[in-house]
């Protein structure tokens, strides 16, 4: 691989983002100029650095755990070179296609790592902090020195980035097994429907720690039944490190559906117990929620139910969209699913036509996502607190919004205003909502 990257004219090796950006501008900034150089976070990975309408953009290229590489959120490619093939014919979230390459000056090579530097980046990925010597013993309580810190595990660093039947000997199947299912004392949480318990899934070649919903039907009511199999059925479609996947559905002792544990728990509880945690992490993990809901978009599905309380953390620094059972697919050329009556609706979530007019759609999943957002950046405090819905629908209509939290970034709450366009033809989709939220965290995180 080394060779054949040292190979291409525009990579640039391990050079910084701040020397990228002046190769770049000595080119002239064309639209769509491109270079490509190493990764300085990500090792294994690359780092795309593009110019449009005068602006530098900066785009990671990650190695995925099956030796593909994709911008994150983006689809899989053999090599960085086909990345950038693809990206030559596909925006696909970029900010404009890749048309010109910036290529280095002659007789420059790729800049080589120093071998510090590559011994820092295996330090950093394995978690290990680097301690330096110092003359003042540190207490027990902090073994780290000043301004270091435990390096966070990459989402693609857990079990749960790649679906658990990426690989090909674990045969899919929609159903589970009773005999290979073994459930944990305690409950994870508890709902309308019933609990959720930790337990764990013996598949062919591995086991598997999963959450189970497990449905009490104590009244053998059939529609309490059919909410759960279809929530099943929407997840069982859906295949996004992103979103919570589904193992499948085990008929029992009670109906339950095994899924993929993250063991966190919700968004807006583990912020409201973690206030320390950082605008940097919050604007990832809001971002990996894009992500998701990109993903949900271009799929033609509508969640109808997002917000922070069911966004579920694998790490600190992993999120996942889960609760699918208001969720609904939706016709390509129709764009909207429209319900027939007014349920029990979260509707301190919901866009002004989904109350008005029932009528729901990827748009008015982004006006959620607003909230979600606010709830985030507010470290879970609940929206539009101590107003009855009915408040909350006249402040819209009067063309009022929720101020931004305290200390939120400015960008961040335009982005929220922006998701809480009135209209819904001007709204923008999850297309432009997560690129803006991207480049927002590549601007904070390097």
């Amino acid at each position: 691989m080394a060779d054949s990257m040292n190979a291409l004219p525009f990579f640039y090796g391990n050079i910084t983002r701040e020397e990228a950006e002046v190769y770049l501008r000595q080119s002239s900034l064309t639209n769509g100029l491109y270079l490509l150089r190493q990764s300085r976070n990500y090792l294994g990975g690359f780092a795309l650095s593009v110019s449009n309408t005068g602006r530098i953009y900066h785009y990671t290229i990650e190695q995925q755990p099956n030796e593909t590489f994709a911008i994150a959120g983006g689809k899989s490619h053999r090599t960085p070179m086909d990345v950038i093939d693809y990206h030559s014919q596909e925006m696909d979230g970029l900010v404009c296609l890749l048309k010109k390459p910036c290529n280095r000056p002659k007789n420059m090579q790729p800049k080589q790592k120093t071998k510090h530097g590559f011994l820092t980046i295996l330090r950093e990925k394995a978690s290990i902090p680097i301690i330096k010597k110092s003359p003042n013993p540190r207490p027990p309580g902090n073994p780290y020195p000043e301004g270091t810190a435990d390096k966070k595990a990459m989402p693609m660093d857990t079990n749960v980035y790649e679906s658990p039947y990426a690989d090909p000997d674990e045969l899919r199947s929609s159903t589970v097994d009773r005999k290979q299912l073994y459930l944990e004392d305690g409950e994870l949480g508890s709902g309308n429907f019933g609990t959720v318990m930790k337990g764990t899934y013996k598949m062919r070649k591995t086991e598997k720690p999963v959450a189970v919903k497990i449905l009490k039907n104590d009244d053998n009511n059939p529609a309490v039944r059919e909410e759960m199999l279809r929530e099943a059925n929407v997840m069982q479609q859906l295949d996004n490190p992103y979103i919570v996947r589904m193992i499948g559905i085990c008929e029992a002792e009670d109906l339950m559906l095994v899924m993929e544990l993250a063991e966190l728990g919700p968004l807006n509880k583990f912020l409201q117990k973690n206030k320390n945690t950082s605008v940097k992490n919050i604007t990832e993990l809001v971002h990996q929620v894009s992500m998701g809901m990109k993903y949900l978009e271009e799929h033609n599905f509508v969640h109808r139910d997002l917000a922070a309380r069911n966004v579920l953390l694998v790490t600190q620094h992993y999120a996942k969209i889960s609760d699918f059972g208001l969720s609904k697919a939706v016709a390509e050329e129709q764009n909207y699913y429209k319900a027939k009556t007014h349920g029990k609706w979260p509707v301190k979530w919901y866009a002004p036509e989904c109350i008005n007019f029932f009528k729901f759609s990827c748009k008015s999943d982004v006006w959620s996502f607003g909230v979600l957002m606010w709830e985030a950046f507010s470290f879970g405090q609940k929206p539009y607190k101590g107003m009855k819905g009915t408040d909350v629908l006249q402040m819209i209509e009067s063309g009022k919004r929720m101020e931004p939290p305290a200390n939120c970034p400015p960008e961040m709450y335009d982005l929220m205003k922006t998701c809480w366009t009135y209209k819904v033809d001007e709204r923008p989709g999850f297309s432009v909502v997560e690129p803006r939220l991207r480049e927002y965290y590549y601007d904070i995180a390097q």
